[in-house]
């Protein structure tokens, strides 16, 4: 079976919704035991009970990823039971302003996710996953690639994640280790329905379409979509790929002229 991750260890951050919960699904159903990082428990616990539902393999984690230590603590929980075969990235939180409107606050905040929660499971993660190889995917952004209205904070964040990528894939090739990253475009999670509702009360469908329609294709992503592209990428059919970042984006890098 190609993609077949039977055997084979995850780490999935963030992974109690949105992208992260496409993602920890979709490894699952290809025989992976997939570990969920949350900060919010009860979602982890909600996934675990679908993955498990459809016969997967699960196991949730209450751990905010900007903490080292509990970082630290749990992957060490996981590791006395084997080593880990994939990380994946993809806690992170957005933030709506351009440089004048982002205060110390907003920025540490962001920054202590997006960027030091993605350094601090990397930094544990690694030593355990040299000694047989494996897979780190990061979630970056087309906000890395391409200068987007008032996310100044978010897209520095995101900036440091591909940046990120490419060192540790250029670090760790004589490990057997491969590092690439996800550029995705605007992904229709719950995220965005929230994001409608608060600031656009009464207009959310008009307001969705027309942030649909900021992507060239027409339409906003899918989780799945997203989802189906790291699952190649953390598979053995991909192999002989590393240190690349794909943007998965409807067309928005390359057809919207920028």
């Amino acid at each position: 079976m190609k993609f077949d991750l039977s055997g084979k260890t995850a780490i999935v951050t963030g992974g109690g919704s949105g992208i992260g919960r496409a993602i920890s699904m979709t490894l699952a159903a290809q025989g992976a035991t997939v570990h969920i990082f949350e900060l919010n428990g009860a979602a982890a616990t909600d996934v675990v009970q679908e993955i498990t539902d459809q016969g997967g393999s699960a196991v949730g984690h209450a751990c905010n990823v900007a903490v080292q230590q509990e970082v630290k603590n749990t992957i060490g929980t996981i590791v006395a039971s084997g080593p880990v075969d994939i990380l994946v990235n993809n806690a992170g939180i957005a933030h709506i302003g351009d440089v004048e409107h982002t205060s110390e606050a907003d920025f540490d905040r962001i920054y202590q996710v997006n960027v030091k929660g993605v350094y601090n499971c990397i930094h544990c993660t690694l030593p355990h996953m040299k000694e047989k190889g494996g897979v780190i995917l990061n979630m970056a952004s087309v906000a890395a690639t391409v200068g987007i209205n008032d996310r100044f904070a978010y897209s520095a964040s995101k900036g440091a994640v591909l940046t990120m990528t490419y060192s540790l894939a250029k670090d760790y090739l004589e490990y057997n280790i491969r590092c690439n990253s996800i550029s995705p475009g605007r992904v229709h999670t719950p995220f965005v329905d929230g994001y409608l509702k608060a600031n656009f009360p009464g207009e959310e469908e008009k307001m969705f379409k027309k942030l649909s329609k900021t992507q060239p294709i027409g339409r906003m992503a899918k989780p799945r979509e997203i989802a189906d592209l790291a699952l190649y990428l953390c598979s053995d059919e991909a192999s002989f790929v590393t240190g690349t970042d794909f943007p998965i984006d409807g067309g928005f890098i390359r057809l919207n002229g920028n």
